[in-house]
């Protein structure tokens, strides 16, 4: 950030009195803008023991498989953005359950929100976001080409829990070693 989004003078970095992490300053009109993460919020949408998908059209990893979810818009509650993703991505009305998984991914400054959701009728097809979109059993799930940690940490709680009957609600991260790990096996994985 080099301008002040409020008066658009030249902004500086430092530290404000009572606070413990340098922001961007604007000295002209006092204003501390504040970078603060992002919430992701998607649904984990189950028709019968299937799972549905999508195929990113779009970058970050255009071509790879993830649950919808997409960043939180202003004004609308974390359900309302998880209902929302799921529609534009997939074309999937839900019935939505319970928050079921929240990962915090501190090394990209996101918070990822994922409900538990119920496809009342296995009517789906690719947003304008997705190239594909697909039911898939716990055997057919393409674990080498997810998109993200994020995505294969909250599909394989879900194939536990499924086994036990009970789904509850867990609470957990990804960390830099996790993110290099996956990215890791998935580049072995196409290697070979």
């Amino acid at each position: 950030m080099n301008f002040c989004s409020e008066c658009g003078e030249k902004v500086r970095i430092g530290i404000p009195d009572d606070d413990n992490r340098p922001r961007h300053i604007c000295d002209a009109c006092h204003t501390i803008h504040y970078h603060n993460p992002k919430i992701v919020a998607g649904t984990v949408p189950v028709y019968g023991d299937k799972v549905l998908l999508c195929k990113r059209a779009i970058e970050p990893r255009i071509g790879y498989w993830t649950l919808p979810a997409g960043f939180m818009e202003n004004e609308e509650t974390t359900v309302e953005a998880a209902a929302r993703e799921t529609w534009e991505e997939a074309q999937a009305k839900v019935d939505i359950s319970h928050l079921y998984v929240l990962i915090d991914t501190t090394v990209i400054s996101q918070v990822y929100m994922m409900f538990l959701a119920d496809m009342p009728k296995p009517e789906y097809g690719a947003g304008p976001e997705s190239l594909e979109v697909e039911l898939f059993a716990e055997e057919e799930i393409p674990w080498g080409e997810l998109a993200f940690p994020t995505i294969e940490k909250t599909l394989r709680l879900y194939f536990e829990d499924r086994k036990k009957g009970q789904f509850p609600m867990h609470q957990c991260d990804v960390s830099q070693e996790d993110r290099d790990r996956f990215y890791a096996a998935i580049e072995a994985e196409k290697a070979s």
